[in-house]
This record gives C-alpha cells, sequence and structure tokens, in this order.
C-alpha cells in the first residue's frame, strides 16, 4: 500500500481538506496520507511547484502525491495522472506538474470525470481523490486513464551563467520572508573558483557567502546555499522580502572579477 501525500491550496478553514480524505478512506481505510501542506497562495502554481519540487524525492518511491492547485478553474478542466522518477502524480492538467522535475514523465494518462450524482461535481474529491487512492492500492496508471498526449508544459525559470556572471531570480519567498533564487550551488563553486565576487541584488552588493543565517547578527543580511543547494537571501530575525524589497521575480546577480 503506496502513501498518498497531499499539497493544495484549500487553507485550512473549509472542509474540502477532509472531504477528499474521506473520498480515499472509502477506498481503502487502510491508506495511509501525508499532508504537504494546504496554504499554497491560492491559484498560485510557481508556490505549488516549488513547494512540490522541493520535497517530493524525500518520500519513498512508489508514493503518490495528489495536487490540487489551482485545480478547478478551467473552462474545461482535465484532470491527469503521471510517473515522473519513479514517484505518482494525480492532478489537473494546468501546468504545474511540468514543472517539478527535468523528465518528461514516463507515463501521462487522462483521467475519466465522475458522474454528477446530484450532490454537485467535486472533480478534486471524485475524480482526482479517486485516482490517488486507486494508485495507493496497486492500480497501475493504464487502468485508471487513458493515454494522454497533450498535457500542459510549462518553462521554469532559467538561470544565466557565463565566466563573469550568473543571472538569476527570486522563485520563492518563505513564510519568513526569506528569498529564494533560482542559483545553484553547483554553478557558482564552479565559476566563483580561485575568483572574487559581488552578490548584487537591487541597489545592494555583498560580498559573502555564510554558513548559515545566523552567521550575521540580528537585523544584517546573510546571503547562504540552503537545503536545496539554492541561493538565499534574508534578514536574521527578520522579514527579508519586505526589508529589502524584493519579492518573486526580483533579478539576483552574482558578479565575478577575475
Amino acid at each position: 500500500m503506496a502513501l498518498i501525500t497531499f499539497l493544495s491550496d484549500f487553507g485550512n478553514c473549509d472542509h474540502y481538506v477532509a472531504a477528499v480524505k474521506a473520498k480515499i478512506y472509502g477506498v481503502d481505510s487502510n491508506i495511509k496520507t501525508l499532508d504537504i501542506s494546504h496554504g499554497i497562495a491560492r491559484f498560485n502554481i510557481a508556490h505549488g511547484s516549488f513547494v512540490l519540487k522541493s520535497v517530493f524525492r524525500s518520500f519513498p518511491e512508489g508514493t503518490v502525491h495528489l495536487v490540487a492547485v489551482n485545480s478547478g478553474y478551467q473552462v474545461q478542466p482535465k484532470f491527469i495522472a503521471l510517473e515522473v522518477e519513479n514517484h505518482y502524480f494525480v492532478g489537473p492538467d494546468n501546468g504545474l506538474l511540468s514543472l517539478i522535475s527535468d523528465s518528461q514523465g514516463s507515463k501521462v494518462v487522462k483521467l475519466p470525470e465522475a458522474e454528477n450524482n446530484g450532490h454537485g461535481y467535486f472533480p478534486e474529491r471524485d475524480t482526482m481523490g479517486l485516482a490517488a487512492a486507486q494508485l495507493a492500492a496497486g492500480k497501475k496508471l493504464e487502468e485508471i486513464g487513458e493515454p494522454y498526449e497533450q498535457m500542459k508544459r510549462m518553462i521554469n525559470k532559467q538561470v544565466r551563467a557565463t565566466r563573469q556572471k550568473i543571472s538569476g531570480s527570486v522563485i520563492h519567498v518563505d513564510h519568513y520572508g526569506n528569498l529564494i533564487t533560482n542559483i545553484e550551488y553547483r554553478d557558482f563553486e564552479i565559476l566563483s573558483k580561485n575568483k572574487k565576487y559581488k552578490i548584487n541584488y537591487g541597489r545592494t552588493f555583498a560580498d559573502e557567502i555564510h554558513a548559515y543565517q545566523a552567521s550575521v547578527v540580528q537585523g544584517e543580511s546573510f546571503h547562504i546555499f540552503n537545503s536545496l543547494g539554492l541561493l538565499e537571501i534574508g534578514i536574521n530575525m527578520g522579514n527579508g522580502s519586505e526589508l529589502l524589497g524584493l519579492e518573486y521575480d526580483s533579478p539576483v546577480h552574482i558578479i565575478f572579477e577575475d
């Protein structure tokens, strides 16, 4: 029996999360579910894909990931299930699931729509919840849907790297106001060898990568490579986004000096 993780923009003050889980347990009460987060910003595909991409590989292979972010707001919504890196994903065909991995997915199926029984159609429960439960119980992708080749695909924000500069951007602002960029440590390590460098964002130029957030005194800015291997900028015990004037998509550069 596979584990089901659940990620959504439902929040925690309504019945939606419980309704989806009730559908899952109705298929098999022995299925285990784990909430990744239900605090994804409403309709925010970039936020949802960042959170999912950051954590799904930490779960055992074969885990089923149920993703209900911006899931019911298309004119004719389609719902899909796919396999990526030996994990299964169930969600709307809105582009989010194309952003979690460079792998295109070995199999993609389109899920059938549940019949409206007169009580209203709730696709996250009736279609996606059911599909996730079926996969967790051992069914194969081809048993729960039809092959689908028109999956909507989007492209993650790209980093530009030369011997003189790495140019990236903020791809996530976390709960603390810390700014996570798409600049990876592996690129910095290669390009910074035997070179001085400056980190530039807005009008700020900094010349040090810190080991920890607490490497600077309270109220000072820090620059670290976090547990994801990404450059993170913030204020120790403060809200970096507000105090530094940065937000999602703000440009960040590392400039190298020969």
